[in-house]
């Protein structure tokens, strides 16, 4: 009976240990914040010295001239320049106000349509291809309508940011709500979800991923967008990045011309920064990130 009893507590002793270990080794494994930032840095960081590297060999070889095709220390020497003046973030904050109001009303029109196609059987038959249409037509083809109804004005702008991006966010509304699970969706309304609660409780987290898929597409589709819209209607008083493109181009001006294209690229990584934030951020609600590794 003694022998039972010690070897029983020497088997719980080895049990225990073998829970310490492995915790002890789940924490080994984490790592700081600071080399998860290095981890995610090093390799942008590294692309960067590459095409820069690239650019210059390029340059070298001679196969544009140097008015043409300007070097990186060139380029970021008028980047400098542009940016201690007012006339670059005069120009950026007008783009971004309309980027910002685009967008929004986009978002709010994309999760209007997008919500009701899924709901309605008669909408979703009726409209819902044109929706994948619309999606698929270059923004560029819509201005010329935009002209006709708007003339060279903000609202031309305005009109074809808004159609660039509503269509793309609708449908990632639409998909998501089509892969929710039927079995969550009776689940939820067993314990009482109805209606406007049974959405709001039950179908929209479960669809957020697809949402904010379609609301990343739809601000790749805005930004497009309205970067055609400023390059075509400069006509307009307000300076802003894509009338700094035309009037470069225009003037011949290509450090200009490249300082001003790393802006706007410049934004378009800050902002798909952001959406991968919100990503990563409902991926480790959902228990599907990886936490040591991320």
């Amino acid at each position: 009976m003694a022998n039972d009893t010690l070897t029983g507590a020497a088997r719980t002793d080895a049990e225990i240990s073998g829970l310490d270990a492995l915790e002890i080794a789940g924490r080994e494994k984490e790592v700081s914040r600071g080399a998860r930032l290095w981890a995610s840095t090093w390799p942008k960081l590294a692309a960067l010295a590459i095409a820069i590297g690239l650019w210059q060999v390029v340059v070298w070889s001679g196969w544009k001239p140097p008015y043409s095709l300007p070097g990186p220390v060139t380029v970021a020497e008028e980047l400098a320049r542009q940016a201690g003046g007012r006339q670059l973030w005069d120009g950026l904050a007008t783009t971004l106000q309309r980027a910002a109001l685009g967008y929004v009303f986009s978002v709010a029109v994309g999760l209007l349509v997008g919500l009701a196609v899924a709901r309605s059987k008669v909408l979703r038959a009726a409209i819902g291809s044109m929706i994948t249409a619309l999606q698929t037509m270059p923004s560029i083809a819509w201005f010329p309508l935009a002209i006709l109804l708007f003339e060279l004005s903000e609202k031309a702008i305005f009109f074809v940011v808004v159609l660039g991006a509503a269509p793309s966010i609708a449908n990632g509304v639409i998909s998501g709500v089509d892969y929710v699970p039927p079995l969550l969706v009776r689940a939820g309304r067993n314990l009482g979800a109805r209606g406007l609660n049974l959405y709001r409780y039950v179908i929209a987290p479960a669809a957020l991923p697809a949402i904010v898929a379609g609301l990343k597409q739809g601000w790749a589709f805005s930004w497009r967008s309205l970067m055609a819209g400023e390059l075509l209607v400069v006509g307009i008083s307000q300076t802003s990045l894509g009338a700094q493109l035309t009037y470069s181009r225009e003037l011949s001006d290509a450090p200009w011309l490249l300082a001003t294209m790393i802006v706007i690229l410049v934004v378009g990584l800050v902002v798909d920064a952001a959406f991968g934030a919100a990503d990563r951020a409902i991926r480790r609600r959902w228990g599907v990130l990886d936490q040591a590794g991320q």
